[in-house]
């Protein structure tokens, strides 16, 4: 039976679980103690101060870190607490840069609201010499600005922890501490995935993803050009956040308004691209596993796991679907297939994708997702950008009515908005491929045992005669432990599925930023998740083969899935990457 300690919080009478914390222990009596270092199960290592509690003991204790016990007397909000904290505040803005306006986080920074929370008045009280370093923004993905930053250590616990990929760690010791890459690199000559999880973790604008809503503008502005827009799955389930709508709201209809009005010819759906994913992953895994191919087929739709792939675990490359990510076929399609119905000459088209996700940013640019010299998705906007565009324009978009995607390529099925959500990718293409594989009709299309947020899934999947063995994972620390499972011989899988981000794409770096106080008091992978399941019931078609619009597709102009023409546009290659350039 769990053992259960009893403590007073502000005079508040707590009973908690042995182990908790006294942060934790508060947050459960409704009582809010400030934080800045510490986020829920990424960073817990009580190193800012911000969150000391007065416990009778002879110093001040910090929250994250101090385990409750019986008996203990805990006081969060006195007088010498408060101006202790203050203090602690005013230090760390003294080496700051304090240009508030310009920052990328203006309004949504932790230190910002703290510092209005806190009442300082003063930001210069301890005025003195301040560092200055250049801004690092070589990445196509992540720009880097320590000038902002305030040592947390949030993005270095992200790097490491989360995601197994730790390229930043502090570099220098007291006052010339900062974050930094080995040997003083840039991002973009390190072993750097793109993902963005740093960003997510950030509490100030020290790290942010590479702005291209310029560029978007001047194509908008470009008359000679035909500019086409489609939005993630994910985007769906998170945009609302920026405009004050509830978490875990799907706004789908006013995410296709606000594109139209932001002057888009075309406003197609990349769920469409899902769909037309699955049609090629599932055919490419059924030939793998009748033929007896390369096993286990891992999926390819998440290009931070990709790289991931290619730099740490390159011997698993053959594993790799050689299917491109959605919106790189869509992009394809757009350029040849809808270019070729509308008698418009693809140079002619330009093709911007809005994503949950900053490494596809990075993936936009590699020069084997392209054709005919021309790329296949020609700008990345994150969520974010997408709300400051939307913002900038003056459109009101809480009040906007619903509208549809375009048709042909803004069809989509349920199995195609779930590719948003660990466990997506695995549940549509096992809708089809059980059908393809049996010819019967799927009388339950959920698996259920692929869902969920755990950091490992397993599920053996019965289809026709065939048992196979199916496995999910989110967050590449979690891949990393998958593959090193079926490297060494103690796991065997027929299909695995793989998302970078941890809850898939639902929490990509390019998502709206949740602060630590509010991560405290929900799940963002299940809120986000949740709003594409219940889109995914509530869709006519909920298996992507049931898409007419892709039918039509290959009747009209690939023949079917795998097909030369379809490899020729669809698929793609990998290369082993080194894990520094320099």
């Amino acid at each position: 039976m769990e053992k259960l300690v009893k403590l007073t919080i502000d005079g508040v009478s707590v009973e908690v679980p042995a182990g908790t914390t006294v942060l934790e222990a508060a947050k459960k009596a409704g009582i809010n103690i400030p934080t800045l270092c510490y986020l829920k199960d990424i960073n817990q290592i009580g190193a800012c101060r911000m969150c000391i509690v007065d416990t009778g003991a002879r110093a001040f204790g910090a929250a994250c870190v101090l385990p409750v016990s019986e008996g203990m007397n805990v006081k969060t909000n006195t007088p010498k607490l408060r101006a202790a904290r203050k203090i602690n505040l005013e230090l760390l803005l003294s080496n700051h840069d304090k240009r508030c306006l310009d920052c990328a986080r203006n309004q949504k920074c932790e230190l910002q609201q703290m510092c209005i929370d806190l009442g300082v008045e003063d930001v210069d009280k301890f005025k003195g010499k301040i560092n200055e370093y250049d801004i690092d923004d070589l990445s196509p993905s992540i720009v880097r600005n320590n000038n902002k930053c305030i040592l947390c250590r949030r993005c270095v616990a992200a790097c490491n922890n989360t995601q197994a990929v730790g390229v930043i760690g502090p570099m220098g010791r007291g006052f010339k501490t900062q974050i930094r890459s080995p040997w003083d690199q840039p991002l973009n000559d390190v072993a750097c995935i793109n993902c963005g999880q740093c960003i997510a973790a950030c509490p100030t604008g020290a790290l942010y993803e590479k702005d291209s809503t310029k560029a978007v503008w001047n194509l908008l502005a470009d008359e000679t050009k035909h500019v086409v827009v489609q939005p993630a799955p994910a985007v769906r389930a998170a945009l609302g956040e920026e405009f004050g709508i509830p978490m875990g709201t799907s706004v789908t209809g006013k995410l296709a308004a606000a594109l139209r009005r932001l002057g888009f010819e075309k406003v197609f759906d990349t769920d469409w691209g899902a769909d037309l994913t699955i049609l090629e992953e599932g055919t490419e895994f059924i030939g793998r596993l009748t033929n007896k191919g390369v096993l286990p087929m891992i999926t390819s739709c998440s290009p931070g796991w990709i790289k991931f792939c290619e730099t740490y675990y390159p011997d698993f490359i053959p594993n790799l679907s050689s299917c491109k990510s959605p919106h790189e076929m869509e992009g394809a399609m757009i350029k040849s297939y809808w270019a070729e119905k509308e008698g418009i000459d693809p140079k002619d088209i330009r093709v911007v994708s809005v994503m949950p996700c900053t490494a596809k940013k990075f993936e936009a640019k590699r020069p084997e997702l392209s054709h005919n010299g021309m790329p296949d998705v020609d700008e990345v906007i994150t969520t974010r950008e997408l709300a400051r565009m939307i913002k900038e324009a003056g459109i009101d978009f809480v009040n906007l009515p619903d509208e549809d995607f375009d048709p042909v390529l803004g069809e989509s099925t349920g199995a195609g908005v779930i590719f948003g959500a660990t466990g997506g990718v695995m549940e549509a293409a096992l809708r089809t491929v059980y059908e393809k594989v049996t010819g019967e009709t799927l009388k339950d299309v959920n698996f259920t045992a692929v869902r969920g947020t755990e950091g490992i899934k397993e599920a053996t999947v019965k289809v026709g005669d065939l048992d196979v063995n199916v496995a999910v994972a989110h967050g590449t620390a979690n891949a990393a432990k998958l593959l090193d499972s079926v490297r060494s011989g103690e796991k065997t899988y027929h299909f695995i599925e793989v998302m970078g981000c941890p809850g898939g794409c639902v929490t990509g770096g390019g998502q709206p930023i949740v602060s630590a106080q509010k991560r405290m008091e929900c799940d963002p992978k299940q809120l986000r998740a949740a709003a594409l399941y219940n889109e995914d019931a509530n869709k006519p078609e909920r298996k992507s083969h049931d898409n007419p619009s892709i039918m039509a597709l290959y009747k009209d102009y690939l023949g079917e899935p795998n097909s030369h023409l379809a490899h020729e546009l669809l698929h793609t290659t990998y290369t082993k990457r080194p894990k520094y350039t320099k």
